[in-house]
Order: structure tokens, then C-alpha cells, then sequence
């Protein structure tokens, strides 16, 4: 359990990291459409490609983190990345005050209750259907980007937002559902591991686009929302997640402060503007 608590931890910290890289670069390009296209001045943001390497070690830390813990737990605490880019964005210059220490302070009580409460297992294997199912889930995530690319940004941040959340929770589920076969080739034949690459970046395309056409306030509180409420069901209801005896109580407070203080904190993690250079 120990292992997967610091791989959570070590993916909360780049995707915090990662975040704050991203909305600065996509700034920087003055991509405000909310289109797929205008992801194409992101090539020459240096920043951007540093914070979706971020996003990739962080990926591979959750991944193994969902081997040995529940989603509730992993996915809670990923969404406190957002705390991570709340404390960067006040280095930056951001003003957190006292409501944003608070929230900050709330999710890592949050945190503590949760890791207290979650039961380590190895889960329950999920049925090659539902993997296959989850393959096919990249498709209407792929149409929520289609049709959000249409609207007016103040409606297609939303949307765009949600689609992302929807693409990291099926990259969740999927994660907690791959099991490594004995001969570790054996995992290209799994559907999930190839949910886990389309919905991966059908997500990361999605959470750009929202960034374009909205705060990253909004955004990041829609995604985490989202990516993290829909995998705890998901694990609780299917894949054997469990609540240790007579712990519910904490569980649910601590996913309540975890999450509430995550979507609080997405107030906090604006890029601060960068300050022209005087000549």
C-alpha cells in the first residue's frame, strides 16, 4: 500500500506541475478558440511539451498506484494535483489568501482520512465486455471534442472540460481494470491497455481545448469533478474497491474534503501574467 500511496503522491506533483506548464504555454500562443486547430502554435511552446512530459511520468505513477490502491483513493488524490499548482501559481505571484490555504489544508485532511479508510486489494478482474467497452467509450468522447469545437467558447469550455474528465476517468477504470499477464507482451492483446492510450489523449486534447475557450478555474474543476466522482463509483460498484470496516464514515468525509478543497483550490491556479520585459 505504501508503494502505491507515494506513486499517487509523485503523480498528484507532476500533473500539479504539468498544468500550470501547459496553461502558461497555451498563453503564451494566444490559443482562445477552443478549436483542435488552434493547438497548432502549441508546437512552438517549449513549456508545453515540458508539462506533457510531466503528464506522462505522472501517468505511468498512477498506473501503478492502481495496482494497489482503490480508485476513490488514487483518483482523490490526483485531483489534489490542482493543490500542487494553487502553491506554484503563488509562488508565480498568485494570492491564495486565507480561503485558499484553508481549501489547500481541507484536501490534505481529505487525504490523510482517505488513506486511513481504503482497504488495500488487488481488485476484481473486470470481463473482457466491459474492457471492450471501455475501447469503445473513446468514440463519443472523441464527438464531445467534434461538437464542442462548434460552440461559443463560453459553451464549449463545459463541455470540453467534461469530455476530458470523462477520457481521464476511462483512462482510470481501464488502469485499475490491466492486469500484466506472465508474459508481459501479452497486454497488447488488451483492450483496456488500448483504452488507456485513445481515451488518454483524447483527454489531453480535450483539456487543452478547454483551456483555450476557458479559466483554468473552470476547467480544472468540471475535469477533476468528474474524473475523480464517476472512477470511485465505478470501483466501488464493479472492480472490488473496498472501505475498510466500519470506516464509511471517514471514507465519505475524507473524499468530501479531498475533492470539495481540489475543486475550491482551481480558483488558484490561473497562470499568473507574465510582466513584460522593460527595455
Amino acid at each position: 500500500m505504501l508503494i502505491g500511496l507515494l506513486c499517487a503522491f509523485v503523480a498528484a506533483l507532476t500533473y500539479g506541475s504539468a498544468s500550470i506548464l501547459q496553461a502558461v504555454a497555451i498563453d503564451r500562443a494566444g490559443a482562445s478558440g477552443g478549436r483542435a486547430s488552434d493547438l497548432v502554435g502549441l508546437g512552438r511552446q517549449p513549456l508545453y511539451f515540458v508539462g506533457l512530459s510531466l503528464d506522462g511520468i505522472g501517468f505511468v505513477a498512477s498506473v501503478v498506484a492502481l495496482q494497489f490502491l482503490p480508485l476513490f483513493l488514487v483518483q482523490a488524490v490526483v485531483a489534489a494535483s490542482v493543490g500542487v499548482t494553487a502553491v506554484i501559481a503563488s509562488l508565480r505571484g498568485a494570492v491564495l489568501g486565507r480561503a485558499g490555504w484553508s481549501a489547500l489544508g481541507a484536501a490534505a485532511v481529505g487525504l490523510v482520512l482517505l488513506s486511513v479508510s481504503a482497504a488495500a486489494d488487488e481488485g476484481t478482474p473486470l470481463a473482457l465486455g466491459w474492457r471492450w467497452l471501455l475501447l469503445a467509450l473513446v468514440l463519443p468522447i472523441g464527438l464531445m471534442a467534434l461538437f464542442g469545437s462548434r460552440l461559443a467558447a463560453r459553451h464549449a469550455a463545459p463541455l470540453l472540460a467534461l469530455g476530458a474528465g470523462f477520457g481521464f476517468t476511462v483512462v482510470a477504470v481501464a488502469s485499475r481494470a490491466l492486469k500484466i499477464p506472465d508474459n508481459p507482451w501479452g497486454v497488447l492483446g488488451d483492450p483496456a491497455l488500448w483504452a488507456i492510450v485513445t481515451s488518454g489523449i483524447a483527454a489531453v486534447v480535450l483539456f487543452a481545448m478547454a483551456l483555450q475557450a476557458g479559466t483554468v478555474t473552470a476547467v480544472s474543476a468540471v475535469t477533476f469533478t468528474a474524473e475523480t466522482v464517476v472512477p470511485a463509483a465505478v470501483g466501488l460498484a464493479f472492480l472490488g474497491d473496498a472501505v475498510r470496516t466500519g470506516y464509511w464514515p471517514v471514507a465519505v468525509a475524507g473524499f468530501v474534503l479531498a475533492v470539495g478543497g481540489a475543486i475550491l483550490l482551481a480558483r488558484y491556479a490561473e497562470p499568473v501574467p507574465e510582466k513584460p520585459v522593460s527595455s
